[in-house]
């Protein structure tokens, strides 16, 4: 008999409709009568309530709580579902990725489009998926969405409105649920457990994200030392590069890369960053920017507010962004 333990954290999928507009206000085992889970043979549910928020409101300090709660119940549990609100559930999931590493059970996160009190809602579907999915012998941080399981340090949000809202970038979904039936599209034994897992919440919030555009210069850099960030995203073009003309913002980076890790994700949602293949790219390296290659900008983020709480070192902290911990990044 299979043990699953789905957390609630809130979300779209908790969400009733109130004079304030749509609010997560469910409890699981609500959210389970709502949709209509049938328990089967084979498998039982227990669920634990830890958060009921909207995912915006979602801050670093949760996923920590998460991770805490992922981690006792790995132990008692063959598999555990997440459910969360779409806008930040990215974000949760790479976090995840880093904070439990070695994860030995399928955890599986999901949410919905439409409150599971609506018509036509897809949370049951999704539930449904996640469910399945975590009984699998397999390990990993995952999402469900749309009857697709993604890696969850390889998954964005694509879509506002949309059901099928989340893709896997620059890596293959892992599998697709059909009624009862997995389907691989990735090998299964990619994803047996390997060792033992370990709980790692260090991090470090201080990290801001930067989207380039025409105009911006140097002083925005300055502002941002000056409010005590320990990290940078900078969102570049293409395949990457600073803009060097007029308005001194690549001589500020080199400034204060020897102190401040910086590192540059890409405006493009596929292919990642190559800093090699333009003169403004190689210019960047030169400045020392740390390329995030393939990883999602989400992945990007929470890997360097990970990196950040375990050293202020920027070679440490390059060195950590470039090690491949669970498929996150290329190699």
């Amino acid at each position: 008999m299979k043990r699953i333990l789905i957390i609630g954290t809130g979300g779209t999928i908790a969400s009733a409709k109130t004079d304030a507009g749509f609010k997560s206000v469910l409890t699981i085992d609500e959210i389970l009568e709502k949709a209509d889970i049938k328990l089967k043979n084979g498998y039982e549910i227990d669920t634990r309530n830890v958060l009921n928020i909207d995912s915006t409101l979602i801050q670093p300090e949760d996923w920590e709580r998460i991770a805490k709660e992922v981690y006792k119940a790995l132990e008692d549990y063959d598999g555990i579902v997440i459910t969360h609100g779409t806008d930040t559930l990215a974000y949760t999931a790479s976090m995840l990725t880093f904070m439990i590493r070695g994860i030995n059970k399928p955890v599986v996160l999901t949410g919905s489009m439409r409150p599971v009190t609506e018509e036509e809602s897809d949370a049951p579907r999704n539930l449904k998926a996640a469910i399945r999915f975590a009984m699998e012998d397999v390990s990993g941080i995952f999402v469900a969405f749309m009857d697709k399981i993604m890696l969850g340090c390889r998954v964005s949000k694509i879509r506002a409105l949309g059901l099928n809202a989340f893709m896997s970038i620059n890596y293959p979904d892992v599998a697709y649920i059909k009624g009862e039936e997995v389907i691989y599209n990735l090998p299964q034994r990619k994803f047996k457990p390997k060792g033992e897992p370990v709980l790692d919440t260090k991090y470090d919030p201080r990290v801001v994200f930067i989207r380039l555009t025409p105009g911006l210069d140097g002083d925005a850099i300055d502002a941002i030392v000056k409010a005590g960030y320990k990290g940078i995203v900078l969102e570049g073009y293409g395949t990457g590069g600073i803009p060097y003309r007029k308005r001194g913002l690549l001589s500020k980076i080199r400034e204060i890369t020897p102190r401040i890790p910086v590192v540059m994700t890409t405006q493009a949602l596929y292919d990642g960053v190559d800093l090699n293949k333009y003169e403004v790219g190689r210019k960047a390296l030169e400045a020392g920017i740390i390329p995030a290659k393939d990883m999602t900008k989400e992945t990007t983020i929470t890997k360097l507010m990970w990196a950040l709480g375990h050293t202020k070192n920027v070679e440490e902290v390059k060195k950590i962004m470039h090690t491949n911990y669970a498929d996150e990044i290329e190699g």
